[in-house]
Protein backbone atom coordinates (compact mmCIF):
# COMPACT_ATOMS: atom_id res chain seq x y z
CA UNK A 1 0.00 0.00 0.00
CA UNK A 2 1.16 3.24 -0.82
CA UNK A 3 0.67 5.75 1.75
CA UNK A 4 2.18 8.40 0.54
CA UNK A 5 -0.01 8.11 -2.40
CA UNK A 6 -2.92 7.88 -0.60
CA UNK A 7 -2.98 11.07 1.70
CA UNK A 8 -2.06 12.78 -1.31
CA UNK A 9 -5.29 11.71 -2.97
CA UNK A 10 -7.24 12.37 0.08
CA UNK A 11 -5.89 15.66 0.35
CA UNK A 12 -6.74 16.20 -2.67
CA UNK A 13 -10.21 14.97 -2.91
CA UNK A 14 -10.95 16.94 0.24
CA UNK A 15 -9.69 20.70 -1.61
CA UNK A 16 -11.27 19.53 -4.51
CA UNK A 17 -15.03 18.56 -2.59
CA UNK A 18 -14.06 22.02 -0.51
CA UNK A 19 -13.87 24.22 -3.85
CA UNK A 20 -17.16 22.27 -5.48
CA UNK A 21 -19.52 23.16 -2.92
CA UNK A 22 -18.25 26.27 -1.74
CA UNK A 23 -19.09 27.72 -5.44
CA UNK A 24 -22.65 25.40 -5.18
CA UNK A 25 -22.73 28.03 -1.85
CA UNK A 26 -21.42 31.40 -3.22
CA UNK A 27 -23.32 31.53 -6.12
CA UNK A 28 -26.42 30.13 -4.48
CA UNK A 29 -25.83 33.81 -2.24
CA UNK A 30 -25.09 35.39 -5.39
CA UNK A 31 -28.04 34.51 -6.93
CA UNK A 32 -30.42 35.27 -4.24
CA UNK A 33 -30.39 32.22 -1.58
CA UNK A 34 -28.72 33.11 1.71
CA UNK A 35 -29.41 29.53 2.96
CA UNK A 36 -25.99 27.99 2.50
CA UNK A 37 -24.16 31.04 3.39
CA UNK A 38 -25.63 31.26 6.75
CA UNK A 39 -24.59 27.62 7.22
CA UNK A 40 -21.29 28.78 7.09
CA UNK A 41 -20.86 26.85 3.40
CA UNK A 42 -19.38 29.87 1.85
CA UNK A 43 -15.39 29.00 2.72
CA UNK A 44 -12.61 27.20 0.94
CA UNK A 45 -12.05 26.57 4.75
CA UNK A 46 -12.78 22.32 4.91
CA UNK A 47 -13.58 21.93 8.57
CA UNK A 48 -17.58 23.25 8.11
CA UNK A 49 -17.75 21.34 4.95
CA UNK A 50 -16.47 18.59 6.82
CA UNK A 51 -18.84 18.72 9.89
CA UNK A 52 -21.72 19.02 7.45
CA UNK A 53 -21.07 15.84 6.01
CA UNK A 54 -17.96 13.98 7.76
CA UNK A 55 -19.36 10.01 5.90
CA UNK A 56 -18.81 12.03 2.56
CA UNK A 57 -15.67 13.75 3.00
CA UNK A 58 -14.07 11.68 5.15
CA UNK A 59 -15.35 8.46 5.75
CA UNK A 60 -16.22 7.40 1.73
CA UNK A 61 -12.81 9.24 0.60
CA UNK A 62 -10.64 6.85 2.84
CA UNK A 63 -12.85 3.68 2.32
CA UNK A 64 -12.55 4.41 -1.75
CA UNK A 65 -9.03 4.99 -1.32
CA UNK A 66 -7.86 1.86 0.46
CA UNK A 67 -10.44 -0.45 -1.84
CA UNK A 68 -8.74 1.23 -4.90
CA UNK A 69 -5.15 1.19 -3.31
CA UNK A 70 -4.84 5.19 -3.49
CA UNK A 71 -5.42 5.04 -7.46
CA UNK A 72 -8.92 6.42 -7.24
CA UNK A 73 -11.23 8.16 -4.47
CA UNK A 74 -14.63 9.23 -4.50
CA UNK A 75 -16.48 11.64 -1.71
CA UNK A 76 -19.59 14.16 -1.92
CA UNK A 77 -20.79 17.09 0.38
CA UNK A 78 -24.03 18.94 0.11
CA UNK A 79 -24.27 22.78 0.01
CA UNK A 80 -27.96 23.68 1.52
CA UNK A 81 -30.23 25.39 -0.47
CA UNK A 82 -33.79 26.70 -0.13
CA UNK A 83 -36.19 24.37 -1.96
CA UNK A 84 -38.73 27.43 -2.79
CA UNK A 85 -36.20 29.88 -4.00
CA UNK A 86 -35.16 27.14 -6.55
CA UNK A 87 -38.50 26.45 -7.54
CA UNK A 88 -39.14 30.55 -7.77
CA UNK A 89 -36.09 30.83 -9.98
CA UNK A 90 -35.16 27.61 -12.07
CA UNK A 91 -32.87 29.37 -13.89
CA UNK A 92 -30.77 30.29 -10.97
CA UNK A 93 -30.97 26.86 -9.60
CA UNK A 94 -29.34 25.17 -12.78
CA UNK A 95 -26.19 27.91 -12.59
CA UNK A 96 -26.10 27.51 -8.98
CA UNK A 97 -26.23 23.78 -9.44
CA UNK A 98 -23.37 24.16 -12.32
CA UNK A 99 -21.24 25.89 -10.29
CA UNK A 100 -19.64 22.98 -8.70
CA UNK A 101 -19.02 20.91 -11.38
CA UNK A 102 -17.30 24.33 -13.16
CA UNK A 103 -15.09 24.99 -10.19
CA UNK A 104 -13.73 21.14 -10.63
CA UNK A 105 -13.25 22.63 -14.18
CA UNK A 106 -11.38 25.21 -13.43
CA UNK A 107 -9.17 23.09 -11.29
CA UNK A 108 -8.60 21.05 -14.06
CA UNK A 109 -7.47 23.54 -16.33
CA UNK A 110 -5.01 25.37 -13.41
CA UNK A 111 -3.58 21.85 -13.32
CA UNK A 112 -3.14 21.60 -16.80
CA UNK A 113 -1.26 24.49 -17.12
CA UNK A 114 0.52 23.48 -14.13
CA UNK A 115 1.67 20.71 -16.56
CA UNK A 116 2.26 21.91 -19.63
CA UNK A 117 4.38 24.65 -17.98
CA UNK A 118 6.84 22.31 -16.66
CA UNK A 119 6.62 19.90 -18.92
CA UNK A 120 9.54 16.86 -18.87
CA UNK A 121 10.33 17.92 -14.69
CA UNK A 122 14.38 18.03 -14.02
CA UNK A 123 14.17 18.38 -10.60
CA UNK A 124 12.48 16.82 -7.55
CA UNK A 125 10.68 19.85 -6.67
CA UNK A 126 9.03 19.73 -9.94
CA UNK A 127 8.51 16.10 -9.95
CA UNK A 128 6.44 16.35 -6.70
CA UNK A 129 4.71 19.59 -8.26
CA UNK A 130 4.03 17.35 -11.00
CA UNK A 131 2.41 14.26 -9.13
CA UNK A 132 -0.03 16.68 -6.89
CA UNK A 133 -0.99 18.18 -10.67
CA UNK A 134 -1.92 15.11 -12.04
CA UNK A 135 -3.93 14.14 -8.68
CA UNK A 136 -5.62 17.27 -8.91
CA UNK A 137 -6.14 17.00 -12.92
CA UNK A 138 -7.55 13.20 -12.53
CA UNK A 139 -9.96 13.66 -9.40
CA UNK A 140 -11.25 17.38 -10.65
CA UNK A 141 -11.97 15.69 -14.26
CA UNK A 142 -14.09 12.78 -12.40
CA UNK A 143 -15.77 14.92 -10.13
CA UNK A 144 -16.46 17.59 -12.74
CA UNK A 145 -17.70 14.40 -15.25
CA UNK A 146 -19.54 12.17 -12.91
CA UNK A 147 -21.83 15.62 -11.13
CA UNK A 148 -22.83 16.20 -14.60
CA UNK A 149 -25.01 12.96 -15.39
CA UNK A 150 -28.88 13.95 -14.85
CA UNK A 151 -29.10 11.51 -12.53
CA UNK A 152 -30.69 12.87 -8.89
CA UNK A 153 -29.20 13.97 -6.71
CA UNK A 154 -26.29 14.66 -8.69
CA UNK A 155 -25.87 17.96 -10.01
CA UNK A 156 -26.89 17.64 -13.71
CA UNK A 157 -30.14 16.52 -12.70
CA UNK A 158 -30.10 19.99 -10.69
CA UNK A 159 -29.20 21.59 -14.13
CA UNK A 160 -31.87 19.61 -15.91
CA UNK A 161 -34.58 20.64 -13.08
CA UNK A 162 -33.60 24.06 -13.84
CA UNK A 163 -33.89 24.42 -17.47
CA UNK A 164 -36.69 21.71 -18.26
CA UNK A 165 -38.76 22.19 -14.64
CA UNK A 166 -41.28 19.68 -16.70
CA UNK A 167 -38.49 17.31 -15.64
CA UNK A 168 -38.68 17.75 -11.81
CA UNK A 169 -41.62 15.07 -11.44
CA UNK A 170 -39.97 12.64 -12.97
CA UNK A 171 -36.80 13.25 -10.84
CA UNK A 172 -39.21 13.04 -7.55
CA UNK A 173 -40.57 9.73 -8.59
CA UNK A 174 -37.35 8.53 -9.56
CA UNK A 175 -36.07 9.62 -6.02
CA UNK A 176 -39.17 7.07 -4.18
CA UNK A 177 -37.93 4.09 -5.80
CA UNK A 178 -36.06 2.81 -3.08
CA UNK A 179 -31.86 2.39 -4.26
CA UNK A 180 -32.83 2.93 -7.90
CA UNK A 181 -30.65 6.30 -7.81
CA UNK A 182 -27.79 4.18 -6.39
CA UNK A 183 -27.77 1.53 -8.73
CA UNK A 184 -27.83 4.21 -11.34
CA UNK A 185 -25.13 6.30 -10.08
CA UNK A 186 -23.10 2.86 -10.27
CA UNK A 187 -24.64 1.37 -13.93
CA UNK A 188 -23.47 5.58 -15.32
CA UNK A 189 -20.19 5.43 -13.28
CA UNK A 190 -18.96 2.12 -14.93
CA UNK A 191 -19.37 3.98 -17.74
CA UNK A 192 -18.24 6.97 -17.38
CA UNK A 193 -14.72 6.06 -15.41
CA UNK A 194 -13.29 4.83 -18.94
CA UNK A 195 -14.28 7.71 -21.03
CA UNK A 196 -12.55 9.66 -17.88
CA UNK A 197 -9.62 7.98 -18.06
CA UNK A 198 -8.73 8.84 -21.77
CA UNK A 199 -9.71 12.20 -21.24
CA UNK A 200 -7.18 12.50 -18.55
CA UNK A 201 -4.40 10.38 -20.67
CA UNK A 202 -5.49 13.14 -23.70
CA UNK A 203 -4.79 15.81 -21.30
CA UNK A 204 -1.80 14.52 -20.87
CA UNK A 205 -0.84 13.73 -23.86
CA UNK A 206 -1.37 17.56 -24.94
CA UNK A 207 0.18 19.34 -21.68
CA UNK A 208 4.01 16.94 -22.59
CA UNK A 209 3.73 15.10 -19.37
CA UNK A 210 3.58 11.40 -20.46
CA UNK A 211 6.46 10.30 -18.93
Amino acid sequence: MDWQLMFLMFVTLLISLTFHEAAHAWFAMVLGDRTAYRAGQVTLNPLPHMQREPFGMVLLPVISLYVSHGQSAFGFAHAPIDPFWAERNPGRAALMSFAGPLANFALVAIAWVVLWQIGNPDSDAQRTIVKIAKAFLFLNLLLGCFNLLPVPPLDGAGITRGLIPATGRSFDAFLQVPYLPFLAILALSYWLSPLVDDLYWTLLRMAGALW
